[in-house]
């Protein structure tokens, strides 16, 4: 029985989640004020259960973040961690039933700029956080990524306290992990199978236990490595875990918490799971209400046994994604590792310098912020590249929270600022009897377009042939369909305008109406010369050579046709030409006489039809249309070189290839054979 080749891929990747998973558990309980065990248990339950129930291949869950500050004020709030704990049981519901009603459509409506300013915030945070564990400045609760600290400090601070406090063994360790991960990802070591966390990780416990044989500044202490609960049994593993104080559903401050985490926890989930879906190399789509439910049950399981509230985490699914995952294993890994570790190896874990997993996470950050995404927003232009930055921005120096709010605030106002320009496209249509204005209605006409619609319909000369087209809209506004109406009612035939309409929806009340027939008449015939027909022809072929073909109502132009046809041209095509004559001109129903025959022979019968159209219908101009590679004219020059028979079966063939045989030998240069 053969391994897929995936699964030591997910079992390496869930490895070095783990790793960085270990620290953020306990770096978020101890900066949301809450027991440490709560942290882990939070990241076991993500990994064990949460990623079996979802449905993506590479998001990653634990204890967020960005729920630290609702965490440590609720908990203040309520009074103690386990009436917290209703809280986030109750949560967990609300998230199942947000997930049963398929509200996870919400994600679909974040703009991109967002997203990707979350990302590159998140990525930013890491740098400017972990850059200090790097080098063994250790003051701040390992892991916890706001901004701004419970004690007063904050992320620059603790940059501008490097100098003055770091410690040399860590710091090397962590520079050389950081070198290492830099050479990976640049070199060909990044073709090997072994994931590079791992290796820096394994070379930095080595890397600690020979500095502390050197001793002296070189040795890494206890406060500067990984911190795990130690506990000699089961029995009192169980001991240390805290379960719900259902005294506390008598208070409303309860469920006013539950609300709050069930809609933060929601919102930051399908962000980041939309932020990761665009990290996975797969371009695989999770499904957003599936997750919800997933949290969920995760965030239910939390309540009941003393987890932190948990949601999809950027930082653990990026991880992932960079080591190589390609299926939720790697998840389910993670926890279970979490949990075997904090069982049977919390001494081992101990070994593991702070400042590695820093490295580790620096290095996640570069990748999340390159300066390569910044240039290309840029390029995209300010409605992109102000609401990235704004998000950004305001994550780094709020929350994940509070900069997302921020950041959409912006993007909306760039959204509502492009609906008040033009939501239509203006077309001149040059007819054959008359100029018409042409107004191509957006997919969406909101209440705000309503002023620049009644501004262009306004500023029209007097007698415009004006035609309005929705065939491309799905929407418009109640008011601007008032507009509309009055606008065809009483305006339009105030100023003599001709109004037309063509695709609104029956629920619109606004029928389709054309007020032109588009067709040749005799007055238009009479009065165009050879030259001006020529003109409208290649008019006519511009027009189809870009994809800007004229609107027609063929139904219509067969009624007008019904009793007379005026062509403005006879045309001899060839029967294989790929087109229609009409089409590649752009002319409607009988503004031309049509004839097709193989090979373009003008034989006698064809010149008859070429005299009736001149000379019975009025045709002012006789084009003889040819194309590349026609058959007929293949076929004549092979039979007439004797490199192919006619066939036997074809009698009549020989009254076109005959015709052509004879300008075939009339020829009088060769080229080739």
């Amino acid at each position: 029985m053969t391994v897929p080749r995936s699964i030591p891929r997910d079992l390496a990747a869930g490895l070095v989640v783990f790793l960085v998973a270990l620290p953020l558990c306990l770096g978020i309980a101890h900066a949301s004020g809450a027991p440490l065990i709560s942290g882990l248990v939070s990241g076991i339950l993500a990994g064990v259960v949460v990623a079996w129930i979802s449905g993506s291949a590479t998001s990653v869950s634990g204890p967020a973040a960005g729920l630290t500050a609702v965490v440590l004020s609720q908990i203040q709030s309520l009074g103690s961690f386990e009436a917290f704990l209703v809280a986030v049981l109750i949560g967990g519901l609300l998230q199942i039933g947000l997930g049963v009603a398929r509200a996870g459509f919400v994600a679909g409506y974040v703009p991109s700029g967002v997203i990707k300013g979350l990302l590159a915030a998140i990525g930013i945070i890491l740098i400017l956080k972990q850059v200090p564990h790097m080098v063994g400045h250790d003051p701040d609760p390992e892991g916890e990524m706001s901004f701004q600290q419970p004690d007063g400090r904050n992320t620059f601070t603790e940059l501008l306290a490097i100098g003055d406090d770091f410690h040399l063994g860590a710091a090397v360790l962590g520079l050389m992990a950081f070198g290492i991960l830099w050479a990976w990802g640049h070199t060909g070591l990044r073709k090997l199978l072994i994931p590079s966390p791992l290796v820096v990780v394994v070379l930095g416990v080595l890397g600690k236990i020979g500095f502390d044989q050197l001793g002296g500044r070189w040795e890494i202490g206890t406060d500067h490595l990984v911190n795990v609960p130690l506990a000699s049994s089961l029995s009192e593993w169980g001991k240390a875990l805290h379960f719900p104080d259902f005294a506390a559903l008598g208070n409303p401050k309860v469920y006013v918490a539950a609300v709050t985490i069930a809609i933060v926890a929601s919102l930051e989930t399908l962000l980041n799971l939309e932020a990761t879906d665009k990290l996975d190399p797969h371009r695989r789509n999770s499904p957003p209400s599936r997750e919800l439910i997933a949290q969920g049950i995760g965030n239910t399981l939390a309540g009941l046994v003393g987890g932190l509230p948990m949601t999809s985490v950027i930082v653990r699914s990026s991880v992932n994604i960079a080591a190589g995952a390609t299926s939720r294993l790697s998840a389910v890994f993670h926890g279970s590792l979490l949990l075997l570790s904090i069982l049977w190896a919390p001494g081992l874990l101990n070994q593991i310098p702070l400042s590695v997993l820093a490295a580790i996470l620096v290095s996640t950050g570069l990748k999340l912020a390159p300066f390569k995404l910044f240039r290309g927003l840029w390029r995209e232009g300010s409605p992109q590249f102000i609401p990235f930055m704004v998000t950004v921005v305001a994550i780094v120096l709020t929350d994940l929270l509070v900069g997302i709010l921020i950041g959409l605030a912006v993007a909306i106002f760039f959204i509502l600022r492009s609906n008040l320009k033009r939501p239509f496209r203006i077309i001149r249509e040059r007819h054959l009897t008359n100029e018409v204005t042409r107004i191509e209605l957006a997919s969406q006409v909101s209440f705000l377009n309503r002023a620049s619609l009644v501004e262009t319909l306004e500023e029209l000369p007097n007698g415009s042939h004006v035609l309005i087209d929705a065939r491309n809209t799905d929407y418009i506004d109640p008011d601007v369909l008032d507009f509309l109406r009055e606008f065809r009612g009483v305006t339009a035939p105030a100023k003599e305008h001709s109004v037309s309409l063509v695709g609104f929806k029956d629920e619109y009340h606004l029928s389709d109406e054309i007020q032109f027939v588009d067709v040749s008449t005799r007055d238009v015939q009479q009065e165009m010369t050879p030259a001006q027909v020529l003109r409208v022809l290649e008019e006519g072929n511009e027009r189809f050579v870009n994809n800007q073909r004229l609107h027609r109502d063929l139904a219509r132009q067969v009624d007008a046709t019904a009793t007379g046809q005026f062509p403005l041209a006879v045309v001899l095509s060839c029967i294989d030409s790929r087109t229609s004559t009409e089409l590649v001109f752009d002319l409607g129903l009988g503004d031309i006489f049509s004839i097709r025959i193989a090979g373009n022979v003008a034989a006698d019968k064809v010149l008859a039809s070429m005299e009736y159209a001149c000379c019975v219908a009025g045709a002012r101009l006789i084009v003889v249309l040819g194309h590349t590679a026609c058959g007929a004219v293949t076929a004549s020059c092979d039979i007439a070189s004797g490199r192919m028979k006619p066939p036997a079966d074809c009698p009549h063939l020989g009254a076109l290839t005959n015709r052509i045989s004879r300008a075939v030998w009339a020829e009088k240069t060769v080229v080739g054979d």
